[in-house]
């Protein structure tokens, strides 16, 4: 690529591509290229302007060689980040700006006052009527003090008054209409879908391949607790489906065959194989925009109070304006505190504001659903951690498999890994992995696998029942039988693993011993959350009492559960809420979705089950339990900065009010400042809540 380096200091270029300007795609391109070098640490490419900034660590020359290799021939841009590109958006509005600039000031010097007169009548009905329709829907809103102002001024013939009073309005809109825009778009792009992996469906059997492999007509299976990847048909199977991503429903759909499904919905229940109709780059992304816009689990309660105080004083400040006339018979005086009101600026900011610092989450790895769950994580004095997969590191290794039978120890982890490798559990992985280590093919032995949550797997192997799973689903549940020549193999298990049960035709078979642990960082997190005001830290898990006594001793928690069930976890978040506390709930797993609804907040890690991260309001990313410090740290600053905002708004528009009663401050100059003040509040609230530390980031 030809460029030229255009500014330069340290860690930071900026370059001019030899070329006018660049098209959004090409723009998209670029910077899609340049992000995927490790050594770039951010990148900005202007379209405008042919230019791109570039803030990199490491070695300058490395830098330079990336851009020489690039070519736009060479580089292909994904079709997700071409569908969710806001450079368009950005670009429209600009232009919309500068053209409504240009008319306004422009007509002022071309068009003789009497023609721009009339201008200003036929534009001034569009304002009153906006204002009429208001109190047709019987509701007193700042369309109507606009309405009112400006055919005041008109009436007293002040037709320039009315005339920058409107241009102000419209780009007043334009400005707010863009940020809410951009914000939305900004967290539209963080929640759209990313799964690499599917079941693909083909004449020797199911495979793993990659999502971008798959075509329309293709079939994919997706079984419980996994994300739909595609729109698609269902040709086999059925299944409840959690919609809640795209419709809102709290309640899983049926669906069998013939039925549609949707990508981004999640299995609960069930297995179904799907003929896909679209794949990526189908408008998903439009839809998790509409979702967001429409959803009410934006608003935290703090904003919403905000956003009812403000219409209710539209009154007030519609009454202020008519004692101002009435008292000094100064129409002036009266427009100008019309020209102000709290509506605008706190329906703007406070939204902007949670919009952004869900942005903001994401640039750490984690997704929000909702300004409520930020409200919600800020508040919270007790946090419940799951423990496997949670606390403990998400990739548990098999240290050795006990035979309580005939076959060999091998024999045994294949027959277990065909069965666990359908599942999205960190345990189901760890069997699948080392029998992938030991190079033993685990082919479809099994007919139809039956999951029982928070307990285990049922199938049949070779015309014998089998099942894998906890000690209370196969000794209790299924009344397996231990061979009395083992028997004393039980006693001799080691407390310090976890134990996986795997049994035939009634009788044990083998144990697996599951080394899970703990993650470097929980100690360490465990004392950041008591010094950021936790009361509660509770660590649950279904495992063994000895080694949920040994994982809490080791992690400093005082508080903790064992051999709990789905619905245990659930039953004392519950309990602590009717107490008055405000619960978090952290987990990963399929067993931990009643938890994570029950709770104020619910947290998922996004290396367990998919349904967890649906069910879940928030989704960390990263393997770092740093996260959910960053995550108290930035939701205690939201609300911070949403009571800021609220002062500052009331503070400053009623000084407006004040001036403009004691005839200080012209309407025009009054909505002039009313609006700015508006934006800058607006612009404010987008940036950043936390200090920028590179070290955090991405954690």
């Amino acid at each position: 690529m030809d460029f030229i380096i255009k500014h330069e200091i340290k860690n930071r270029l900026r370059v001019h591509l030899k070329r006018p300007r660049l098209t959004f795609k090409e723009a998209d391109t670029l910077e899609y290229y340049l992000r995927n070098f490790k050594d770039i640490k951010e990148v900005k490419v202007y379209e405008r302007t042919a230019d791109a900034v570039i803030k990199y660590n490491g070695d300058r020359n490395d830098v330079i060689e990336i851009l020489k290799d690039f070519s736009f021939d060479k580089v292909t841009l994904p079709e997700t980040i071409n569908e969710t590109s806001s450079r368009e958006l950005a670009s429209m509005y600009y232009d919309k700006i500068v053209s409504s600039v240009i008319l306004h000031y422009g007509k002022m010097l071309i068009i003789p006052l009497p023609i721009r007169r009339i201008f200003t009548l036929v534009r001034t009905v569009k304002y009153v009527w906006r204002g009429v329709k208001t109190l047709k829907n019987k509701r007193l809103q700042v369309e109507l003090l606009d309405a009112i102002a400006i055919a005041a001024a008109v009436k007293t013939g002040d037709y320039n008054t009315a005339s920058n009073v409107m241009f102000l309005l419209k780009i007043g809109d334009l400005l707010e209409e863009w940020t809410h825009k951009r914000s939305v778009d900004d967290l539209a792009r963080c929640m759209s879908l990313n799964i690499d992996k599917v079941w693909l469906v083909t004449d020797s059997g199911e495979i793993l391949t990659d999502s971008s492999k798959v075509e329309c007509g293709d079939k994919v299976v997706i079984r419980i607790g996994n994300m739909i990847p595609f729109d698609g048909e269902v040709v086999l199977g059925e299944a409840m489906v959690n919609q809640s991503s795209m419709t809102g429903e709290s309640v899983a759909v049926h669906k069998g065959i013939g039925m549609s499904v949707f990508a981004g919905t999640v299995v609960e229940e069930g297995e179904i194989t799907v003929k896909v109709t679209q794949t990526e780059g189908c408008g998903r992304f439009d839809k998790i925009v509409k979702m967001i816009e429409e959803s009410e689990k934006l608003k935290s309660s703090l904003e919403s109070k905000a956003e009812r105080f403000a219409d209710k004083l539209v009154p007030y400040t519609l009454l202020a304006s008519g004692l101002t006339w009435f008292i000094s018979r100064n129409i002036t005086k009266a427009v100008s505190v019309l020209m102000v009101d709290y509506s605008c600026a706190l329906k703007m900011a406070m939204p902007i504001s949670v919009l952004s610092a869900i942005k903001e989450a994401s640039e750490y790895d984690i997704t929000v659903k909702g300004g409520k769950y930020l409200e919600a994580v800020a508040d919270a004095d007790t946090i419940v951690l799951d423990k496997t997969g949670t606390l403990t590191k998400a990739k548990p290794t098999v240290v050795s498999v006990v035979s309580f039978c005939d076959e060999t120890e091998d024999e045994l982890l294949r027959q277990a890994a065909c069965l666990e490798e359908h599942f999205p559990h960190s345990v189901a992985r760890a069997v699948v992995d080392a029998a992938l280590s030991k190079g033993l093919l685990h082919d479809e032995l099994h007919t139809t696998v039956e999951y029982i949550v928070a307990h285990g797997i049922a199938s049949e192997i070779e015309g014998e029942r089998a099942v894998i799973g906890s000690s209370h689903f196969v000794f209790e549940d299924e009344g397996i039988v231990i061979p009395e020549d083992k028997k004393h193999l039980l006693e001799l298990l080691p407390d310090e693993y976890s134990h996986l049960y795997y049994a035939k035709n009634g009788k044990l078979s083998a144990c697996i011993l599951i080394e899970d642990p703990m993650r470097e960082e929980v100690c360490a997190i465990v004392e950041k959350l008591k010094r950021r005001g936790f009361k509660h830290i509770v660590m649950m898990t279904g495992d063994s009492e000895k080694t949920a006594a040994k994982v809490a001793l080791k992690a400093g928690i005082t508080e903790y559960f064992a051999e709990v069930l789905p619905e245990d976890k659930a039953k004392y978040i519950e309990q602590a809420k009717a107490e008055g506390r405000r619960v978090i709930m952290v987990g990963d797993g399929i067993n931990d979705s009643p938890a994570l609804s029950a709770a104020d907040a619910g947290i998922a890690i996004s290396e367990g089950a998919e349904i967890a991260r649906q069910i879940a309001d928030i989704t960390i990313s990263s393997s770092n339990l740093e996260s959910i410090v960053v995550l108290r740290d930035l939701s205690t600053l939201l609300m911070k900065r949403i009571k800021h905002n609220y002062r500052s708004i009331v503070g400053f528009n009623t000084s407006l009010i004040v001036l403009g009663i004691a005839g200080l401050l012209p309407p025009a100059t009054s909505a002039m400042l009313h609006n700015t003040s508006t934006v800058v509040l607006g612009l404010k609230s987008m940036t950043a809540l936390l200090p920028e530390d590179n070290e955090r980031r991405g954690v």
